[in-house]
């Protein structure tokens, strides 16, 4: 329960960045698309302005040409202007295409004053009545009017890029002055322009694309960068929480080894004087007895137990004692051939093999050469104890970095996966006579070296205890 709440009190604070991060990149999209938005709107809306006033100033121009080169040489040279005749139609449409060459105009059309179609690009168009509509009957009152088109498909239209923009503009034609001063230039009928601005409204639509683009890609990697940082710091701050967990768990270990040593210096001091009195009566008991030719082992089983209870105190001193190392150069392998010729008689007795794999010219290692004796000591009585007879054990020496590191594998039973866990915890054993002090001593004496230890099972079946001590 307590790891729980410090892993949430430690990523709480990155919780709240990750909201933050993810609400702030949410309102900055959408207030960039909403910002592109307005601006293409706000384009769109001078291109058609812009559109409008070009149109309207090639309709002045336009209305100058028809006059000063229609409608004046027409009067005087036929009395009268019927764009029905060859020749004047002709005329007309060429003054027209020549004033609007070179403009990008893709349908004219002259509407006459009673809305009648009188010239047009188109000439199906020619004579079609009441074809102007509103903006016709605006146009009369002297009002210029313009309108987009837009054509295509539904989602061409839904999402602002469809394939066909036009721009359409009635504007009047007017009688200018000079000809006709009494009238004030009257409106003798109305000119409709078709422009086909549908590559700038591509460009605009474009340019917004681009923008909405460029701001998914900055988002996009902003928010990579940002998810980088907050998981890479949750991370460490889960480290640092288990770190803090580990160094509370060693503590309190810390503090329930203490309680054990003074508990056990204590208690060994009152059993010790009487264990002793009892041992040495027994041997003189003993000695009595074989003078009155007295048969019986009472007395040899009560030093023998006696001297097992020594041991067991030993082992509860030892482990309770802290572990200060008297450090001095000296070579990994020579102490494992110090345990192994120690150990020599029970190799033979059991029938065990000894397989080393030790490179040679290994680094010297500053440590304290009795204690790691006893530490090996342990791990090679526990691998015999697991393989009881006929077992092998492999020995493996190897340089990593700037560390030493010992393997020792044997092919007995294993550890069942419940006692993993548990091997390191004071007086867990699963032997009959253990006290289960054996491993606990050996932690001990490798963490006194800045090392560590770790105990795993091997397929298809054994152990394997490492140790990394610091070269």
């Amino acid at each position: 329960m307590p790891q729980k709440f410090n892993n949430s009190q430690g990523t709480k604070p990155f919780r709240l960045v990750k909201f933050f991060t993810f609400s702030s990149l949410i309102i900055m999209f959408t207030a960039t698309i909403v910002i592109s938005a307005l601006n293409a709107h706000w384009v769109r809306n001078i291109l058609l302005q812009k559109s409008e006033e070009y149109a309207n100033l090639l309709v002045e121009n336009l209305n100058h040409q028809i006059i000063s080169r229609f409608m004046i040489p027409t009067l005087i040279q036929y009395g009268e202007i019927r764009l029905r005749k060859k020749e004047q139609f002709l005329l007309m449409d060429k003054v027209v295409r020549s004033t609007l060459h070179g403009f990008d105009i893709k349908l004219v059309t002259i509407y006459d004053e009673n809305n009648i179609i009188s010239y047009s690009f188109d000439n199906t168009k020619i004579g079609q009545k009441n074809a102007g509509g509103v903006h016709y009957e605006k146009a009369m009152k002297k009002e210029a009017t313009s309108r987009l088109l837009q054509q295509g498909t539904f989602l061409e239209l839904l999402f602002w890029y469809p394939q066909e923009t036009k721009i359409i503009t009635f504007a009047p034609l007017r009688a200018e002055k000079l000809i006709t001063p009494s009238l004030a230039g009257p409106v003798l009928g109305v000119v409709e322009i078709v422009q086909d601005v549908s590559d700038d409204y591509k460009a605009v639509f474009k340019l917004q694309g681009l923008i909405i683009g460029s701001c998914f890609l900055v988002m996009g990697l902003l928010f990579i960068v940002l998810r980088f940082v907050v998981t890479h710091g949750e991370k460490i701050m889960e480290r640092r929480a288990e770190e803090r967990l580990n160094l509370e768990e060693k503590l309190r270990q810390a503090e329930h080894l203490s309680a054990i040593g003074e508990m056990t210096a204590g208690v060994s001091h009152e059993i010790r004087n009487p264990l002793g009195i009892i041992k040495s009566s027994a041997q003189l008991l003993k000695k009595k007895m074989t003078r009155l030719d007295i048969k019986s082992n009472i007395p040899d089983i009560i030093v023998e137990e006696s001297s097992r209870m020594d041991r067991i105190i030993t082992d509860f001193l030892d482990f309770a004692r802290p572990k200060i190392p008297d450090r001095h150069l000296c070579r990994i392998e020579d102490i494992i051939e110090k345990n192994l010729a120690y150990l020599s008689p029970q190799i033979e007795e059991n029938q065990i093999q000894i397989i080393r794999e030790i490179p040679s010219r290994l680094p010297e290692i500053n440590a304290d050469s009795a204690m790691l004796y006893q530490a090996f000591l342990n791990i090679l009585l526990n691998a015999f104890q697991a393989m009881e007879n006929k077992g092998c054990i492999t020995i493996k020496i190897h340089y990593n970095s700037g560390n030493m590191v010992i393997n020792f594998l044997d092919d007995g039973k294993g550890i069942k996966e419940e006692n993993l866990k548990k091997i390191w915890t004071p007086f867990f054993t699963t032997k009959d006579m253990g006290t289960g002090l054996g491993l606990g001593m050996v932690k001990n004496i490798i963490e006194a070296h800045h090392g560590t230890i770790t105990i795993t099972n091997t397929e298809p079946r054994g152990a394997n205890v490492e140790i990394v001590l610091p070269a």
